[in-house]
C-alpha cells in the first residue's frame, strides 16, 4: 500500500514538473512571464522647462505613451548644459526637451547631437528650428528678459519703476537688484547676451560694470529673482516674462517690465543626443513635443511658441506684440562667443555669486 502510494505520488510530480515546464516555455514564447511587453519602456529626458510647467505639459504624453516610463532630470540651463557636457563620453541622456538653443548649439559643435525631423517639424517657424535637414534640434517657444519689480519696495524709497536697461544702471538703485548668473541660468546668458548684441562688446562690458554696482546677489536660478523681487527680498528682479507673471497672479505686488531696448531671448529646444543605442520612444517623445496638445500648453504660459496654430493668444501679462519686443538676436554667435564671455563674466563679477548648493 504505501509501495503503491509512493509511485502515484512520484507519477503526480512528475505530470506537474511536465505542465509547469510547457507553461514557462509558452510564457516565454509570448514575453509575458518575463515582462518584456508589460514593462514599461523608460526614456531619460534632460530639461531646464520650469518644475510647474512640466507636470501639466506631460499629461498629452502620457495619456497616448501610458507604457512610457519617463525619467525626468530637470536644472537650470547652465547646469543641464555643463552635465551634458560631463556625459559626452557616456551619455546618460536619451532627449533634450526645453534647453536653450544656443546650449544645443555648443552640443551641436561638439558633434553630441543626432539629426531627427519630428513628425510634421515643417510646421515649426524656420526662425525656431536648426536649418540643417533633418535639423539636430527644434524649438518649441521663445522665453525673454523682463524687470520683476517690486511696486511697494520702491514707493519705500521714492523711486520710480526702472523701463530700460539704462535706468538699471542708475546709481539710486545701488544694492537693490538681483540677476541670475549666466553660467548656471539661460535667463542670465541671454540677458547678458542681449547686452552684448544691443551695445557691442566693449560697451557692453561698460554697462554690466554699471550694472554691477547695483547688483545685490547673482543666482544661479532664472527664477529666483522673480521670486525674490515678489516676497520683497529686493526691489528688483532681473528674470523672464513669464515667472513673472506668474508671481503677479499669485497676487505679489509686482509689475513686470519689457525693458525699452528690446528683450534678450532664446529658443527652448529639443534634441535627440547622440549614443550608441536610439530608443524609438525618443523619436516619439520627440513628435509629442511638437504636436498640438503640446503646442497649446506652450501657449498657455507663452506669447511665442514655435507652431501657429487657430486661436493661439497672448496670455495675459505680456504686450500686444510681443515679437517686436525681442532684440536681433544672432543664435549661432550667442553661442559661439558663450564661453568666451562666460568667463570673461566670471572674472568681473562671480564675487557675488550665491553660493551653490
Amino acid at each position: 500500500m504505501k509501495r503503491g502510494s509512493s509511485i502515484v505520488i512520484a507519477i503526480c510530480m512528475l505530470m506537474t514538473l511536465f505542465l509547469t515546464a510547457c507553461g514557462q516555455d509558452k510564457a516565454a514564447s509570448s514575453g509575458k512571464a518575463t515582462g518584456d511587453s508589460s514593462k514599461p519602456s523608460e526614456l531619460t529626458v534632460y530639461t531646464a522647462l520650469e518644475d510647474d510647467q512640466i507636470p501639466t505639459y506631460l499629461e498629452s504624453f502620457e495619456k497616448q505613451y501610458p507604457n512610457v516610463k519617463l525619467n525626468i532630470v530637470r536644472d537650470s540651463t547652465g547646469v543641464i548644459t555643463a552635465k551634458l557636457l560631463a556625459e559626452k563620453d557616456n551619455p546618460k541622456a536619451d532627449v533634450v526637451w526645453g534647453v536653450a538653443a544656443t546650449s544645443l548649439l555648443v552640443l551641436e559643435q561638439k558633434g553630441m547631437l543626432e539629426s531627427y525631423a519630428p513628425k510634421n517639424v515643417e510646421r515649426v517657424l524656420p526662425e525656431f528650428k536648426d536649418t540643417k535637414n533633418p535639423p539636430n534640434w527644434v524649438g518649441i517657444d521663445a522665453w525673454e528678459t523682463a524687470f520683476i519689480v517690486n511696486k511697494k519696495e520702491l514707493e519705500k524709497h521714492n523711486l520710480p519703476i526702472p523701463q530700460s536697461y539704462e535706468d538699471l544702471m542708475k546709481p539710486e538703485y545701488k544694492g537693490m537688484i538681483v540677476m541670475p548668473n549666466p553660467s548656471s541660468s539661460g535667463t542670465g546668458y541671454l540677458t547678458v547676451s542681449a547686452f552684448h548684441q544691443l551695445f557691442g562688446e566693449q560697451k557692453a562690458w561698460e554697462n554690466l560694470d554699471k550694472l554691477h554696482q547695483n547688483i545685490g546677489v547673482y543666482t544661479h536660478s532664472g527664477s529666483k529673482p522673480a521670486k525674490m523681487a515678489a516676497q520683497g527680498e529686493y526691489p528688483i528682479g532681473i528674470s523672464f516674462g513669464y515667472r513673472g507673471i506668474k508671481e503677479q497672479k499669485k497676487g505679489a505686488p509686482v509689475e513686470v517690465v519689457f525693458p525699452k531696448e528690446g528683450s534678450g531671448w532664446d529658443v527652448e529646444a529639443n534634441a535627440l543626443i547622440k549614443k550608441k543605442d536610439i530608443k524609438p520612444e525618443a523619436k516619439q517623445f520627440l513628435d509629442w513635443a511638437i504636436g498640438d496638445e503640446a503646442m497649446k500648453k506652450y501657449n498657455e504660459n507663452f506669447a511665442i511658441v514655435s507652431v501657429k496654430q487657430e486661436g493661439q493668444s497672448i496670455p495675459e501679462g505680456y504686450t500686444k506684440d510681443p515679437l517686436q519686443q525681442l532684440i536681433k538676436n544672432d543664435l549661432n554667435k550667442a553661442a559661439e562667443k558663450r564661453d568666451d564671455i562666460l568667463q570673461e563674466w566670471d572674472k568681473r563679477y562671480n564675487a557675488k555669486s550665491e553660493p551653490k548648493q
